[in-house]
């Protein structure tokens, strides 16, 4: 497990593919605010929930600037279905090697059911128009977190 990203720090570069198989590259959006949010698995319950904030939220974040992210190991015939199930308007990435999720600090050890597992920590980011580390959310809850998140980015 990586350490974990603090605001500031670079956000780490990335280039993954997304649900229909393109690459998407963190440094293609240099200069405007992205927000990066991994999650467990698509299709489940709260990664649905989670996704479907951020669907339903979609135009006010763009309206404000910004442009959002999923990531999560799953791969892309996966995430093309959940876009498809769920109307899914911004981009899913895979990560299935979990390099990514790792650089972010965002996959290790965490406690679920009350038991330590090793798994993807629900986290987001929102990376500035320079590439740093604008939020750092770690243990984040899929339910409110869009919600949350636009009240600490002081859009609503």
């Amino acid at each position: 497990m990586s350490d974990r990203l603090s605001v500031g720090d670079a956000a780490p570069d990335f280039t993954l593919p997304d649900a229909d198989g393109n690459d998407v590259a963190l440094a293609d959006l240099r200069g405007e605010n992205v927000i990066v949010y991994f999650y467990p698995a698509a299709m489940t319950p709260g990664c649905t929930k989670q996704a479907c904030d951020f669907r339903d939220s979609l135009d006010s974040l763009a309206a404000h600037g910004y442009k959002v992210l999923g990531v999560s190991p799953d791969k892309p015939a996966k995430l093309a279905k959940f876009r498809e199930r769920d109307g899914v308007t911004f981009p899913l990435l895979s990560d299935p090697d979990k390099q990514v999720l790792t650089a972010y600090g965002a996959f290790g050890e965490k406690t679920m059911y009350g038991k330590k597992v090793t798994g993807v920590i629900r986290s987001t980011f929102v990376i500035d128009p320079d590439g740093k580390v604008a939020v750092a959310q770690y243990n984040v809850k899929a339910t409110g977190h869009v919600a949350k998140l636009r009240r600490d980015l002081g859009l609503d």
